[in-house]
């Protein structure tokens, strides 16, 4: 469910960010336009610490833009698996699995866009969504880049 375009604008302030762990994985991550009311875009920062994966997903509506910040990006897209240069950049189609994750030792600074926002979807939301739809496959599992590693850390 989207709504019509915001009226006016909105200016976030990197003070205004609220930075906490994923549920499922763990990973920082920061939503740009909570606060804006925007149902029709989604913008997340992601900090992946070394070693670590976000879930593997794909998503029934949404494309996603991948943009790297900092470090160097790395993600399955299918059967793929991609490097991704610092400032470089993939649009990812709603149907293709995708999973972005950090097989080396610095942090990587991901800057994800997605539209349309899937709201449904989301953690705490009251309808019964089918979440088979955007986890087909086990959303916890590592890509084999990082076998033996143990991710998210056990609390």
């Amino acid at each position: 469910m989207t709504t019509g375009p915001i009226s006016g604008y909105h200016l976030i302030r990197p003070e205004d960010l609220h930075w906490r762990p994923s549920n499922l994985m763990k990973i920082p991550n920061a939503d740009y336009l909570e606060r804006t009311g925007s149902g029709n875009l989604g913008a997340r920062l992601w900090r992946l610490p070394p070693r670590s994966a976000n879930t593997l997903h794909k998503h029934v509506r949404s494309e996603e833009f991948y943009f790297v910040l900092e470090g160097t990006g790395r993600m399955r897209v299918g059967d793929e698996t991609l490097t991704v240069p610092k400032y470089g950049g993939v649009l990812v189609g709603p149907d293709l699995l995708r999973q972005v994750f950090n097989d080396t030792d610095e942090d990587v600074l991901w800057l994800i866009v997605g539209a349309p926002e899937e709201l449904e979807y989301l953690q705490g939301t009251k309808s019964k969504a089918d979440l088979s739809l955007i986890y087909p496959e086990d959303p916890a599992q590592l890509p084999e880049e990082l076998a033996g590693t143990e991710w998210p850390p056990k609390d």
